[in-house]
């Protein structure tokens, strides 16, 4: 479990099929610290698992899943993002990150304004699909999304979760490989944990009726999120 604020940047590199190393640059010390065989650390939002310690660096294996689904095999920018795996009893100042990649995203827009970056992303052609089945039903206005292991909150999106707009301020963009993207460049999508329990949650309760509920109007059938309204929450005791 991570929590989405980056600890120090890295260089990567591929060794042999599985094996990938990662050499940690100035500034990421807290990520070397007390480092042992067998702990979790994220490059770039993707958990991986430590094989081997190196004077300034580690190295770490990657299945072919991880390298296909990922941007690990295919990295278009100079750096990466490191973060190791949170401690019990640790502040948490980002958001529950997992390391487990949802989807790859590309940068579509990134405005400079007086007091942060506006970086918009989208979906590659390639994983629009993908991205609608698990990126788009999570970005909800001030909802928390990971951006190549980045917890960024969305300050914008449309409707139907196609984009989302995230205001970078100038420690984040300054302290991470977000100021190395180019347009186009792809990047590591993890949605918000929480927002998918509760998205499961819901959709197993309302999609069939509740046979538990010895009331049939207690609880209305519903058939998805069209039925909950101010009204229904309001009646059920939610508000």
């Amino acid at each position: 479990m991570f929590t989405g604020l980056i600890q120090g940047l890295g260089t990567i590199e591929a060794i042999g099929t599985e094996n990938l190393k990662i050499s940690c640059h100035s500034g990421a010390e807290l990520v070397l610290t007390d480092l042992a065989l067998g702990d979790s650390v994220a490059v770039d939002g993707v958990c991986l698992t430590v094989v081997e310690i190196l004077p300034r660096g580690f190295v770490a294996i990657a299945s072919p899943e991880t390298l296909d689904r990922t941007t690990l095999g295919k990295v278009s920018h100079t750096y990466v993002n490191l973060e190791t795996s949170v401690r019990v009893g640790s502040k948490l100042g980002g958001h529950f990150v997992t390391g487990h990649v949802d989807a790859i995203g590309c940068l579509q827009q990134s405005i400079q304004t007086a007091s942060s970056w506006e970086m918009t992303f989208t979906a590659p052609p390639a994983s629009q699909l993908l991205w609608q089945r698990q990126i788009a039903p999570y970005i909800v206005p001030k909802g928390s999304i990971a951006v190549n292991g980045i917890s960024l909150t969305i300050a914008d999106c449309d409707e139907k979760g196609t984009y989302f707009t995230a205001a970078v301020i100038p420690h984040s963009y300054g302290e991470t490989n977000l100021r190395y993207l180019q347009l186009g460049h792809w990047v590591n999508l993890e949605a918000d944990i929480l927002g998918k329990y509760v998205g499961k949650f819901i959709r197993s309760r309302f999609a069939s009726p509740i046979e538990e509920n010895p009331s049939d109007e207690a609880i209305p059938s519903l058939s998805g999120f069209e039925a909950i309204s101010p009204a229904f929450l309001a009646e059920h005791g939610y508000l």
